[in-house]
């Protein structure tokens, strides 16, 4: 079974980065680290206009993207 991490919306850094919205895993454990570890880069490295949150959706994970800053 392949779990997948997707980023909900592709804000304009995200955009002009080149970013992928969605990269796929064989392990659904592996896949969620990979989303909290991805939502804390784009906090951190983003212009902050935007807060991202790995939320667990099935058996799937949504970058999900909030108003306001980090």
């Amino acid at each position: 079974m392949e779990y997948h991490v997707i980023v909900e919306k592709m804000c304009g850094c995200a955009k002009r980065k080149g970013m992928p919205q969605i990269k796929t895993f064989d392990d659904k454990e592996n896949a969620h680290r990979v989303a909290r570890a991805w939502a804390q880069e784009l906090n951190e490295t983003f212009c902050g206009k935007h807060e991202f949150e790995a939320i667990a959706v099935d058996d799937n994970f949504v970058l999900a993207i909030g108003e306001g800053s980090y």
